[in-house]
């Protein structure tokens, strides 16, 4: 797997400024991790309920299961979290906000 090199001024234009755009894509990335990673338990769950009555103790020590062979390359080819954030912000496809922060009234007279 080899590693695509990212150019900062792109990165840079899609946001007030890098740090901004920086932060922006890593939690971007995180969500697109965490979507992966639960459609992976999904699948992975359905195929041991297919499966889980067939296998024996012979099937469990001879290796893996071709089929979540199949599934998890099927999860490694697709591309990186981070590399589809970034897409994603370069593209102009993402909205963020800031949080707003409440106010508190100051007290007088105390």
């Amino acid at each position: 797997m080899s590693i695509k090199p990212v150019d900062i001024e792109q990165v840079s234009t899609a946001a007030d400024n890098i740090y901004e755009a920086i932060v922006i894509a890593s939690k971007r990335a995180r969500q697109i991790h965490t979507e992966m990673k639960i459609e992976f338990e999904q699948r992975k769950a359905t195929l041991e309920q297919l499966i889980g009555t067939t296998e024996t103790e012979e099937d469990l020590e001879s290796g893996a299961n071709p089929d979540q062979l199949k599934i998890s390359l099927e999860f490694e080819k697709r591309p990186k979290p981070t590399e589809t954030a970034l897409e994603e912000l370069q593209s102009k496809k993402l909205e963020w906000r800031y949080k707003e922060t409440e106010q508190t009234p100051a007290k007088s007279g105390e």
